[in-house]
Protein backbone atom coordinates (compact mmCIF):
# COMPACT_ATOMS: atom_id res chain seq x y z
CA UNK A 1 0.00 0.00 0.00
CA UNK A 2 2.97 2.28 1.07
CA UNK A 3 4.87 2.02 -2.37
CA UNK A 4 1.15 2.85 -4.67
CA UNK A 5 1.13 6.17 -2.40
CA UNK A 6 4.62 6.56 -2.80
CA UNK A 7 4.31 6.16 -6.55
CA UNK A 8 1.14 7.96 -6.85
CA UNK A 9 3.09 11.12 -5.09
CA UNK A 10 6.20 10.83 -7.72
CA UNK A 11 3.59 10.64 -10.62
CA UNK A 12 1.69 13.48 -9.52
CA UNK A 13 5.05 15.57 -8.91
CA UNK A 14 6.59 14.77 -12.44
CA UNK A 15 3.07 15.61 -14.19
CA UNK A 16 3.35 18.95 -12.00
CA UNK A 17 6.75 20.12 -13.14
CA UNK A 18 6.25 18.83 -16.74
CA UNK A 19 3.13 21.24 -16.98
CA UNK A 20 4.67 24.06 -15.27
CA UNK A 21 7.59 24.64 -17.33
CA UNK A 22 8.51 28.01 -18.37
CA UNK A 23 8.83 30.30 -21.12
CA UNK A 24 6.11 30.37 -24.55
CA UNK A 25 6.11 26.44 -25.90
CA UNK A 26 7.38 26.31 -28.66
CA UNK A 27 4.68 23.96 -30.03
CA UNK A 28 1.42 26.90 -29.05
CA UNK A 29 1.92 28.51 -32.25
CA UNK A 30 -0.82 28.20 -34.92
CA UNK A 31 2.03 27.02 -37.37
CA UNK A 32 3.23 24.30 -35.44
CA UNK A 33 -0.07 23.05 -34.14
CA UNK A 34 -1.32 22.59 -38.03
CA UNK A 35 -3.81 19.31 -38.40
CA UNK A 36 -2.39 16.23 -38.90
CA UNK A 37 -3.49 14.71 -42.54
CA UNK A 38 -6.45 12.26 -42.56
CA UNK A 39 -8.23 13.91 -40.02
CA UNK A 40 -12.04 13.36 -39.89
CA UNK A 41 -12.85 16.43 -39.27
CA UNK A 42 -14.78 19.41 -42.13
CA UNK A 43 -12.21 22.62 -42.78
CA UNK A 44 -14.47 24.99 -40.41
CA UNK A 45 -13.83 22.34 -37.33
CA UNK A 46 -9.97 21.89 -38.26
CA UNK A 47 -10.15 25.65 -38.45
CA UNK A 48 -13.03 26.71 -35.24
CA UNK A 49 -12.68 23.79 -33.28
CA UNK A 50 -15.76 21.34 -32.42
CA UNK A 51 -19.13 22.11 -30.52
CA UNK A 52 -21.99 24.27 -30.24
CA UNK A 53 -20.43 27.21 -32.47
CA UNK A 54 -20.90 25.83 -35.78
CA UNK A 55 -20.69 29.32 -38.05
CA UNK A 56 -17.58 31.38 -38.08
CA UNK A 57 -18.20 34.67 -35.49
CA UNK A 58 -17.25 38.46 -36.78
CA UNK A 59 -16.70 40.36 -33.83
CA UNK A 60 -17.19 44.47 -33.76
CA UNK A 61 -15.08 46.42 -31.13
CA UNK A 62 -14.75 45.15 -27.56
CA UNK A 63 -17.41 45.13 -25.34
CA UNK A 64 -15.08 46.27 -22.13
CA UNK A 65 -18.68 45.79 -19.88
CA UNK A 66 -18.96 42.22 -21.34
CA UNK A 67 -15.32 41.99 -20.46
CA UNK A 68 -15.45 42.79 -17.03
CA UNK A 69 -17.99 39.92 -16.29
CA UNK A 70 -15.76 37.64 -18.12
CA UNK A 71 -13.21 38.57 -16.36
CA UNK A 72 -14.83 37.48 -13.34
CA UNK A 73 -15.91 34.66 -14.63
CA UNK A 74 -12.41 33.46 -15.77
CA UNK A 75 -11.24 34.48 -12.06
CA UNK A 76 -13.50 31.71 -10.77
CA UNK A 77 -13.63 29.02 -13.64
CA UNK A 78 -10.66 29.33 -15.68
CA UNK A 79 -7.32 31.02 -13.27
CA UNK A 80 -6.41 27.36 -11.61
CA UNK A 81 -5.45 26.62 -14.41
CA UNK A 82 -4.60 29.41 -16.63
CA UNK A 83 -2.61 33.05 -16.82
CA UNK A 84 -3.00 35.52 -19.47
CA UNK A 85 0.88 36.33 -19.47
CA UNK A 86 2.76 32.83 -18.39
CA UNK A 87 2.40 29.37 -18.80
CA UNK A 88 0.94 27.57 -16.07
CA UNK A 89 -1.02 24.10 -15.70
CA UNK A 90 -2.50 25.10 -19.27
CA UNK A 91 -1.30 27.56 -21.74
CA UNK A 92 -1.30 31.11 -21.52
CA UNK A 93 -4.13 33.12 -22.60
CA UNK A 94 -3.37 36.38 -23.41
CA UNK A 95 -2.66 35.88 -26.90
CA UNK A 96 -4.61 33.14 -27.48
CA UNK A 97 -6.98 35.08 -30.00
CA UNK A 98 -4.19 35.92 -32.10
CA UNK A 99 -3.28 32.57 -32.29
CA UNK A 100 -6.91 30.88 -32.09
CA UNK A 101 -10.45 31.87 -34.10
CA UNK A 102 -13.34 33.09 -31.96
CA UNK A 103 -15.54 30.13 -32.61
CA UNK A 104 -12.61 27.62 -31.47
CA UNK A 105 -11.93 29.36 -28.15
CA UNK A 106 -15.68 29.50 -27.84
CA UNK A 107 -15.68 25.46 -28.66
CA UNK A 108 -12.64 24.69 -26.44
CA UNK A 109 -14.36 26.14 -23.65
CA UNK A 110 -17.69 24.76 -24.14
CA UNK A 111 -16.80 21.28 -25.53
CA UNK A 112 -13.41 20.53 -24.08
CA UNK A 113 -13.90 16.93 -23.98
CA UNK A 114 -14.64 16.53 -27.60
CA UNK A 115 -12.55 18.84 -28.37
CA UNK A 116 -9.18 16.66 -26.57
CA UNK A 117 -10.72 13.31 -27.83
CA UNK A 118 -10.95 14.65 -31.50
CA UNK A 119 -8.99 17.63 -32.21
CA UNK A 120 -5.69 17.21 -33.61
CA UNK A 121 -4.51 20.81 -31.97
CA UNK A 122 -5.95 20.15 -28.91
CA UNK A 123 -4.34 16.66 -28.83
CA UNK A 124 -0.89 18.12 -29.44
CA UNK A 125 -1.33 20.45 -26.65
CA UNK A 126 -2.83 17.67 -24.52
CA UNK A 127 0.55 16.22 -25.07
CA UNK A 128 2.91 18.88 -24.18
CA UNK A 129 0.83 20.06 -21.19
CA UNK A 130 -0.04 17.10 -19.77
CA UNK A 131 -2.85 17.98 -18.56
CA UNK A 132 -6.81 17.58 -19.54
CA UNK A 133 -8.96 21.07 -19.71
CA UNK A 134 -12.15 20.05 -16.90
CA UNK A 135 -15.42 21.32 -18.56
CA UNK A 136 -16.09 24.11 -16.36
CA UNK A 137 -20.16 23.75 -17.20
CA UNK A 138 -20.32 27.51 -18.87
CA UNK A 139 -22.96 28.76 -21.00
CA UNK A 140 -22.74 29.54 -23.90
CA UNK A 141 -23.32 33.73 -22.80
CA UNK A 142 -20.52 32.97 -20.04
CA UNK A 143 -18.19 31.36 -22.51
CA UNK A 144 -18.74 34.99 -24.77
CA UNK A 145 -18.13 36.43 -21.72
CA UNK A 146 -14.56 34.83 -21.13
CA UNK A 147 -13.87 35.42 -24.85
CA UNK A 148 -14.78 39.29 -24.82
CA UNK A 149 -12.05 39.33 -21.77
CA UNK A 150 -9.70 37.57 -23.53
CA UNK A 151 -9.60 39.96 -26.57
CA UNK A 152 -8.52 42.48 -23.72
CA UNK A 153 -5.81 40.73 -22.99
CA UNK A 154 -4.00 40.29 -26.31
CA UNK A 155 -1.16 41.63 -26.87
CA UNK A 156 -1.51 45.71 -28.42
CA UNK A 157 -4.88 45.23 -26.56
CA UNK A 158 -6.62 48.56 -25.49
CA UNK A 159 -8.00 48.20 -22.05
Amino acid sequence: MKFYAHRLALTFAVTTLLACGGGEAPGDSQAALAPAAGSDLTPFQLENGIGPITEAMTLGPVDHEMAEEGKEVFELKCSACHKTTERYVGPELGGVTTRRTPAFIMNMILNPQEMIDRHPVTKQLLAEYMSFMANQNLTPEEARQVLEYLRTQAPGASQ
